[in-house]
């Protein structure tokens, strides 16, 4: 009889920790919840139950604080962890997304590719016109959409930020040089041209309203930084943005934008950068590119983050972090955390080490 009290015993006792195994990690368990449309409503879960190292989430909120910091939000499989607002900064205030925004454009333009509107093989001349550059005709005609989703378009990137027919010269055939440069917004232009609309018309119903998001496209964005629309938007909906993308385009089970063009998105797009996708930048690949150089890094993008992260990154640090492994969004608005920047800065290393130190 012993064994089998003994066998009846280890039974009861795998019975009565089964749930405890399974939810160890719980965000690994469950599906995806996406919010419901409106503002308020969003469902929260607490660190702790993630495992975290709650003793460390006061430092890390001082650290983003002292780094000029308006939001911060992290995600677990959509469900918020963290959200925190300082520095003078509101729940529903807008704020500038500068070129973190940039993935809007990539995504809208694959929602109008999905529908047949454009192409991203075709010349941009096949939507624009020709002149759009002051590029030679022939060397014009070779730029794709796909180039200006892939900073490959060749266009000189010395002649500031303004994208006007004549600051777009010629450097180098398309394809041929990687350079981050504002010329991206005239995929705004294509999709406008194509679908007959505006481009914030078409923005609005194609990706916007489909995913709750609020906000809209201003000229000239803070201070009138660049000669055209910035996006602003609260930081939730900076967060809904960055769940679809960890879903792949998908919300709530509705395909938004094609997985198959998402994972274009967030893949190598060229062999000259490999930290960049179209229009988003890409974490763990052996080499990168600094906007405004020409030199290759070796190594990771962010050492000390997620290899699988891909990122919306703009100019004073603005951050959407996306790391599939970790069902977790990251979203900060703000100032510069040090210096004014462009896309990356030493922050983002930095910030993951504080991250790592809650999360870890």
């Amino acid at each position: 009889m012993k064994p089998l009290l003994l066998g009846s015993l280890a039974l009861s006792l795998a019975i009565s920790f089964a749930p405890l195994i399974l939810n160890e990690t719980p965000q690994h368990q469950e599906p995806l919840y996406f919010p419901a449309d409106g503002y308020a409503k969003w469902q929260t879960t607490s660190p702790a139950l993630l495992g975290w190292n709650t003793q460390n989430i006061t430092g890390l909120v001082s650290y983003l604080k002292e780094k000029h910091t308006r939001a911060f939000i992290v995600l677990v499989n959509g469900k918020i962890v963290i959200e925190e607002y300082m520095n003078g900064h509101k729940q529903w205030k807008p704020w500038y997304w500068a070129s973190a925004g940039k993935t809007l454009t990539a995504t809208t333009f694959g929602i109008a590719q999905d529908a047949g509107l454009v192409n991203e093989n075709d010349a941009v001349s096949q939507y624009l016109g020709k002149g759009w550059t002051s590029a030679p005709a022939e060397k014009e005609q070779k730029i794709t959409c796909r180039n200006l989703l892939t900073m490959t378009s060749g266009i000189d990137d010395s002649y500031g930020n303004d994208v006007n027919a004549q600051n777009l010269k010629y450097k180098a055939d398309a394809g041929t040089r990687w350079a981050y440069h504002n010329i991206y917004v005239k995929l705004q232009d294509v999709v406008a041209k194509a679908s007959n609309q505006t481009w914030e018309a078409y923005f609005d119903t194609a990706l916007k309203d489909k995913i709750g998001m609020s906000g809209r496209w201003i000229n000239g964005g803070p201070g009138k930084m660049e000669p055209f629309s910035i996006y602003w938007s609260n930081a939730r909906s900076m967060a809904r943005f960055g769940l679809l993308a960890l879903n792949k385009g998908n919300w709530n089970g509705t395909q938004v934008v094609s997985k198959k063009y998402f994972e274009s998105m967030v893949t190598p797009s060229q062999n000259i950068n490999k930290s960049y996708g179209y229009l988003w930048w890409l974490n763990g690949k052996e080499s990168y590119h600094m906007p405004t150089l020409q030199t290759e890094f070796k190594g990771n993008l962010i050492p000390d983050a997620p290899a699988d992260m891909y990122m919306a990154l703009g100019k004073n640090d603005q951050k959407i972090y996306v790391i599939p492994s970790k069902k977790m969004v990251v979203i900060r608005m703000g100032d510069s955390a040090n210096n004014k920047n462009f896309a990356l800065s030493g922050f983002d290393n930095e910030l993951w080490q504080k991250i790592n130190g809650v999360i870890k």
